[in-house]
């Protein structure tokens, strides 16, 4: 291949990659807003946890109760950061496999549409995990006096 048949196969390849790389970009936004939701119920368990020892009867039991749905929460959490975790690793290989490509003339587009609906089907799951998540949030919330 000439140098500037070269040039031009990377400059098309920067241009196949940057739909990919927005994608990531949404996803590592996903990971934050994840992240931040896993502090804040692992700081809420630990200031429970904190309380226990000092709390009897009734209002023990209800820390308890409260105590699992945490722990429920911070499951959903974690697998959908997981599973964001894995999508975002997929598109990073759909990026390096499109450079690759560029080099070898092998058809390796059923590679890079397997890795790509991987990231799909990782970036939906990931989803349902969150929003499972924040069903249990909601259900949990009590506002006022209880």
């Amino acid at each position: 291949m000439q140098p500037d048949a070269r040039i031009s196969a990377i400059a098309h390849v920067i241009q196949l990659a940057v739909a990919p790389v927005f994608l990531l970009t949404g996803i590592a936004s996903l990971l934050g807003v994840l992240t931040n939701r896993l502090g804040r119920v692992i700081d809420r368990a630990r200031l429970l946890e904190g309380h226990l020892p000092d709390i009897t009867g009734e209002h023990k039991s209800i820390v308890h109760v409260d105590l699992k749905m945490l722990s429920r929460r911070a499951r959903h959490i974690n697998r959908a950061i997981s599973l964001c975790t894995t999508a975002a690793l997929m598109v990073c290989m759909v990026v390096a496999v499109l450079f690759v490509s560029a080099f070898l003339t092998l058809d390796i587009s059923r590679v890079i549409a397997g890795l790509f609906v991987v990231a799909m089907v990782c970036v939906i799951a990931g989803l349902v995990s969150f929003l499972r998540e924040v069903y249990l949030a909601t259900l949990s919330l009590r506002i006022g006096p209880h």
